[in-house]
């Protein structure tokens, strides 16, 4: 009887182990923030292509 006891307790332990979880649940955060970093590149791309355009423009001004 008490090693049958035993081997039930192990099952519920094993069941109440939530180690996997915490994987699942990071995987969702760095899904949603590539999920973000990719909608946001768009407007950072413009704004530095804007930048390096300005900058250029400025060096054609100053070295004619």
């Amino acid at each position: 009887m008490r090693d049958c006891l035993i081997k039930l307790y192990a099952k519920f332990q094993i069941l109440a182990d939530e180690g996997g979880q915490d994987l699942i649940e990071y995987a969702l955060i760095v899904g949603l923030i590539a999920l973000a970093a990719t909608a946001g590149m768009e407007s950072v791309a413009k704004d530095i292509n804007n930048a390096f355009t300005n900058v250029g423009s400025k060096l054609v001004l100053y070295s004619t």
